[in-house]
């Protein structure tokens, strides 16, 4: 498959995904993505995804095949006889989504605009694909329903500074999907752990960001994948970037983002050395870029 290099220019001693590499100095750090045409959603799937579908009405629907069958067959009641039509009714407000094994997200279908409250003044905008080429991802964290149970807004958590912003987003501009994984970096112990569907599947050693720049904690998500045009650079064999920015590295490329990658320097495991990023080794982060998709719920604490 044809791919194409985008180049994101260092500035100030930085790169996108808050390392620098001393030998490099300034030189321009060069990414590999899939050109914007094929950053289809099927891009941002991962096999243990699956679409999200109003499950009491499919279970509705599947058992009312034999009944209808039946009815068929036999004398239809008049229309004196028929029982009223009874429509469903929900709470309107925002209802939480997700649980500890199951979390959304949602992905930008064309454009999409965030509100602080729904059908208030828009405060940012969001395209179908992000800066680097890859489908902007939200983590959903709420649904506002009408009383006829139609989903009109999201509660979303946003890729935005500060740090766990979130805003409404309208349920038709976008498109929504179970997550099964997640992830859990502890800093004082310098560990990541990879859950899937609530079960522990990886734990590993990591180096986490030094006191003068550290690792932001909060609840945060995956909200891209890169693969580095060199596989033996400082990213390793990928970059699961996190909705997450430095807090002190603020004049960095991209506004200083975070991500969970390789390295090129495997002694700075265990150790607390980073620009704020979270370096696995190499053979880790292959494991976990198979496994991890977009929309994976991080959680960073010390």
């Amino acid at each position: 498959m044809r791919k194409e290099l985008i180049h994101l220019p260092v500035f100030e001693r930085s790169d996108p995904f808050g390392n620098y590499d001393a030998q490099k100095g300034e030189e321009v750090v060069t990414i590999c993505r899939q050109p914007a045409a094929a950053a289809k959603l099927e891009r941002v799937r991962h096999r243990g995804l699956c679409l999200l579908l109003s499950l009491p009405l499919v279970g509705l629907l599947a058992g009312c095949v034999g009944t209808t069958q039946q009815a068929s067959s036999a004398q239809q009641p008049s229309s004196a006889q028929r029982p009223p039509t009874v429509r469903a009714q929900c709470r309107s407000g925002v209802t939480a989504v997700g649980s500890a094994k199951v979390t959304v997200a949602a992905v930008v279908r064309g454009k999409a605009l965030a509100y602080r409250k729904p059908a208030r003044r828009a405060f940012a905008r969001f395209d179908r694909l992000n800066q680097n080429g890859f489908p902007t991802v939200f983590r959903v964290l709420g649904a506002t329903r009408t009383r006829d149970c139609r989903q009109r807004w999201y509660r979303v958590q946003l890729p935005l500074k500060p740090n766990g912003v979130t805003g409404f987003v309208r349920a038709r501009a976008v498109q929504v999907e179970r997550v099964r994984t997640r992830l859990v970096v502890d800093i004082s112990e310098r560990r990541l752990t990879f859950f899937r569907s609530g079960k522990r599947v990886l734990r590993t050693t990591v180096a986490v960001g030094s006191s003068a720049t550290p690792t932001p904690t909060g609840h945060y998500y995956v909200n891209q994948r890169l693969i580095p045009a060199d596989t033996s650079g400082p990213f390793g064999p990928g970059a699961i970037g996190v909705s997450a920015f430095s807090t002190v590295l603020t004049g960095w490329a991209q506004g200083g983002p975070i991500a969970i990658h390789g390295t090129n320097e495997p002694w700075s495991i265990g150790h607390a050395v980073s620009n704020g990023c979270i370096r696995v080794r190499n053979s880790v982060q292959k494991r976990l870029f198979a496994a991890v998709p977009a929309g994976t719920p991080v959680l960073i604490r010390r």
